[in-house]
């Protein structure tokens, strides 16, 4: 299984009061060409991904405590190796096709197909600490017929921003607008490794999450919400 990765972080979070109060995701990528651990000379091929990402919205607020939504996101990527500009400053990129639906269908059906690109910059900004930048372009292609007008609610151009520890804090944030109209949304990532805050005890990470804006899932595309939750995570 050395082909088999992490890819998106794996966490369960919760925030009481609302229709969604709990978030899942669970997220992982297999190197289509080629093996992880092998002695060899790299091939181009080895950048090539299939990726899958599932985030659930659980309403544990009501009797019977449904899912309220489900988003399904498998994606085709290729990720090119880091290029080293110097001692400090490491240059890649992620290109991917991209396929988002929420597996309903009548009204409250939900998809879309993307194509995206997004260079990504990592740098040392101080002992132990690494930036990492990466804009993202989007171009939707293919029917949008279940929700004709998201783009006005997402855009075309994201960011996302990280700067931390490999085993200490953590902050990242990924953001989606459309200049446009003015909509977008920001999610913002805390995290910290739970050994270090314990002095021991499982590998998890604790685990805090907010979001602001449009679309938290393609349920709600366009309506805005701002969210807090809180848990663990097993892959940040």
């Amino acid at each position: 299984m050395d082909n088999l990765a992490p890819y998106e972080p794996i966490y369960a979070v919760y925030g009481p009061g609302t229709d969604s109060a709990a978030r899942i995701q669970l997220s992982f990528k297999y190197r289509l060409f080629g093996a992880a651990s092998r002695d060899s000379t790299p091939d181009w091929r080895e950048g090539l991904h299939f990726a899958y990402t599932q985030r659930m919205f659980w309403d544990l607020e009501s009797s019977s405590s449904p899912f309220r939504n489900i988003d399904f996101q498998p994606e085709l990527i290729y990720v090119t190796p880091g290029f080293d500009l110097t001692d400090r400053v490491t240059l890649g990129a992620q290109a991917g096709i991209r396929h988002e639906s929420n597996g309903r269908d009548g009204p409250q059906s939900r998809s879309i197909n993307s194509l995206y690109i997004a260079p990504v910059i990592s740098t040392a900004v101080t002992s132990g600490y690494r930036l990492t930048v990466a804009p993202r372009l989007s171009l939707y292609v293919g029917d949008k017929s279940d929700n004709p007008d998201i783009v006005r609610y997402r855009g075309h151009a994201g960011l996302f921003m990280e700067v931390g520890e490999d085993e200490g804090l953590r902050l990242s944030t990924s953001t989606r607008f459309n200049f446009d109209s003015g909509k977008g949304a920001i999610n913002a990532d805390l995290s910290y490794p739970l050994p270090r805050l314990l002095g021991g005890g499982p590998d998890f990470y604790l685990f805090v999450q907010s979001f602001h804006g449009y679309g938290e899932s393609l349920l709600d595309y366009d309506r805005r919400t701002t969210r807090l939750r809180v848990g663990l995570a097993l892959v940040r």
